[in-house]
């Protein structure tokens, strides 16, 4: 499962790349877990708002920072 965080590198971004990995851990999932600050890059996916997490392509999340519980039903799926 490729996960991306995508972000400046702000505190909210280093927070949401820090809850996906500890909660997939908790979990036993094996995430690639990316974090993408290239400006470029962000607007080309369509995220305006950071940070902004992308799961297997799709953005599930942009503008805030997700709950662990939030990150178990993604991962779940």
């Amino acid at each position: 499962m490729k996960v991306q965080v995508l972000g400046p590198g702000c505190p909210k971004c280093r927070k949401t790349k820090k809850i996906l990995q500890e909660t997939a851990d908790d979990m036993g999932r094996q995430i690639d877990l990316e974090h993408v600050t290239d400006v470029t890059e962000i607007s080309r996916q369509g995220v305006f708002m950071t940070p902004a997490v992308i799961i297997d392509g799709e953005k599930v999340l942009e503008g805030r920072v997700p709950s662990s519980d939030q990150v178990k039903e993604w991962l779940a799926e």
